[in-house]
C-alpha cells in the first residue's frame, strides 16, 4: 500500500534554490513521488511513498523549512502509487493570485462537523473556488462556481460580492480558499468563512449519510477522483485533453480509449488522434505481453 499526504504552510522562506536541491536529492534517494511547490511565501505539496519513506520525507521537509506544524495536512492510503515521479518547483506564489500572504486569519476556518450548519443557512453564499471541470465532477449542494480557469482571475469575481454578505468558500485542500479569504479580508469583508482542510477533510470526517456533498472530488493525481472515506472514485482520465471521464462519457460515441472524450473529440486534429491511437496500440500490445508501457497509467 502507498501512503499519501497533502500539506501546505504559509511562511517566509529564504534560500529557495538550495532547499529545492536538498529536497530533490532526498526524493530521488528515497523514491518519493509527487509535487512540492516552494515560494517565498511558503510551500504547498502532495507526496506519496511507502509509509516509512513518507514519514521520513515529511520530517525532512519540516527540517529544511524549519516548520513545526503544517497549516493544513491530510493523509490517505491507496493500493497503487498515485504519482509518476517526484518534482520540486519554485514559484512566485504557492497559489497564483497576485497576492502574497504575510499573515493568516484562521478565525473563520470551519471544521467539517460544523460546515453543514453554515451552508444550510439560506443567507450564506456558497462558493466553489475550484476550476469548472472540478466543479462538474462534484460539489456541495447549492454551491456557485465562478467558472474561472485561471485562479489569477478570481479577484475579479470576488470584487462583485457584497461585503456585508455571509460568504462560505471551499476548495480541494483549503489553500486556494486561504488566499481568497486573505484577499477579501484586505478588501473589508467581515463574514468570510472557509472549510478547514478543504473537501478532502470533509469527505474523510463526515459520514455519507449526513453529507451535503454531491458527486466525487477531483484530485490532481492518478486516483482522479475520491468518494467519502477517501476511497478511489469512478472517474478515469482522458488521454486527449487530460480531463476527467465519467461512466456516462465512456458510453458516448465520441469517447475512444486513449484518444478522445466528449470534451475534446471535436477539437482534436486528425493527426493528433492518429498519434494517440498509435500510443494506445503500443500500450495494449505491452499489456498482452505482460509488460508496462512508458505511457501506461494506473487509475
Amino acid at each position: 500500500m502507498f501512503h499519501i499526504s497533502g500539506f501546505y504552510k504559509f511562511k517566509r522562506i529564504k534560500n529557495i534554490k538550495k532547499s529545492k536541491e536538498l529536497l530533490n536529492n532526498f526524493f530521488t534517494k528515497h523514491n518519493i513521488r509527487g509535487t512540492v511547490i516552494i515560494s517565498h511565501e511558503g510551500i504547498n505539496g502532495t507526496i506519496s511513498s511507502k509509509k516509512k519513506e513518507l514519514q521520513l520525507a515529511l520530517l525532512k521537509i519540516k527540517r529544511i523549512f524549519n516548520i513545526s506544524k503544517f497549516d493544513s495536512q491530510n493523509f490517505a492510503i491507496n493500493k497503487f502509487q498515485v504519482f509518476h515521479r517526484g518534482k520540486v518547483k519554485i514559484k512566485k506564489e504557492v497559489v497564483p493570485m497576485g497576492l502574497k500572504i504575510t499573515k493568516r486569519n484562521t478565525k473563520h476556518h470551519i471544521e467539517p462537523s460544523k460546515w453543514n450548519k453554515l451552508i444550510a443557512n439560506k443567507k450564506t453564499i456558497l462558493i466553489d473556488a475550484r476550476k469548472p471541470f472540478e466543479f462538474n465532477v462534484g460539489t456541495f449542494k447549492g454551491a456557485i462556481n465562478p467558472e474561472i480557469n485561471n485562479f489569477r482571475e478570481f479577484p475579479k469575481y470576488l470584487k462583485k460580492l457584497d461585503k456585508n454578505q455571509k460568504i462560505a468558500m471551499f476548495c480541494t485542500g483549503g489553500i486556494r480558499c486561504e488566499k481568497a479569504s486573505v484577499y477579501l479580508d484586505k478588501k473589508g469583508f467581515k463574514n468570510v468563512y472557509q472549510l478547514k482542510g478543504g473537501i478532502i477533510n470533509y469527505l474523510k470526517k463526515v459520514n455519507k449519510s449526513k453529507s451535503f456533498w454531491n458527486g466525487e472530488c477531483y484530485v490532481f493525481d492518478n486516483r482522479i477522483s475520491l468518494k467519502h472515506g477517501l476511497d478511489s472514485g469512478s472517474y478515469a482520465m482522458c488521454s486527449g485533453c487530460r480531463k476527467p471521464v465519467s461512466f456516462k462519457d465512456k458510453k458516448s460515441n465520441k469517447y475512444e480509449e486513449g484518444v478522445s472524450c466528449p470534451n475534446c473529440h471535436d477539437t482534436l486534429t486528425t493527426s493528433q488522434k492518429e498519434r494517440f491511437r498509435m500510443r494506445q496500440k503500443q500500450i495494449n500490445l505491452a499489456k498482452k505481453l505482460g509488460k508496462k508501457h512508458i505511457f501506461q497509467k494506473e487509475y
